[in-house]
């Protein structure tokens, strides 16, 4: 009678386990999720943005109008992207975009003065940061999703309940990885 006892409390050790690590992944898949769509309405923000920023420079850089269509391009292939690898590969090439237009910007003082296109600078900087901040937190989470559908015991239930590994969200241009040169000579 002892060995059925022993058997049952096993099972229900084994249960209790079970449960737990199920319920920590389901936990951190949603942690991911969420980090996910806090970059998604940042990029929203930014998406937003960029039609306002683009029509205040076209008023002063009128022979820029290629960079301008590029942007707005890129912009649209950002909006209409579906996937965590498509979006990033849009917004990697919309960033670029972005920081040559920075450079463009350097070239018109009226409009490096204009207090709507500070304001717009301003704002999609200030938009730039919270990306950042998101993409880094989303891929926390899903570091520690990932961690733990690696990890043993975990990796077992989290095969039989088909818990899949997540991919980071990852700078694929090598120019946006390159360290900007800043030069104070005039």
């Amino acid at each position: 009678m002892t060995a059925v006892y022993i058997i049952i409390a096993v099972l229900v050790v084994l249960i209790i386990v079970v449960i737990g690590v199920f319920n920590s992944l389901v936990r951190l898949r949603n942690q991911a999720k969420n980090a996910w769509s806090q970059i998604d309405v940042q990029l929203k923000r930014r998406h937003d943005l960029i039609p306002n920023l683009v029509e205040t420079v076209k008023g002063y850089a009128k022979h820029e109008r290629e960079l301008l269509e590029a942007i707005t391009k890129a912009r649209s292939a950002a909006v209409q992207a579906s996937g965590m690898r498509e979006q990033a590969q849009a917004e990697n090439m919309l960033t670029r975009f972005l920081g040559q237009l920075q450079v463009t910007v350097e070239n018109y003082p009226d409009l490096k003065a204009s207090t709507n296109f500070l304001a717009l600078q301003e704002e999609l900087a200030s938009t730039e940061n919270k990306i950042a901040f998101a993409r880094q937190f989303y891929n926390d989470s899903v570091m520690k999703l990932n961690t733990k559908i690696e990890m043993f015991p975990s990796n077992i239930v989290a095969g039989l309940f088909g818990f899949e590994k997540q991919e980071f969200f990852e700078i694929e241009d090598p120019a946006a990885r390159a360290a900007q040169q800043v030069d104070f000579n005039p």
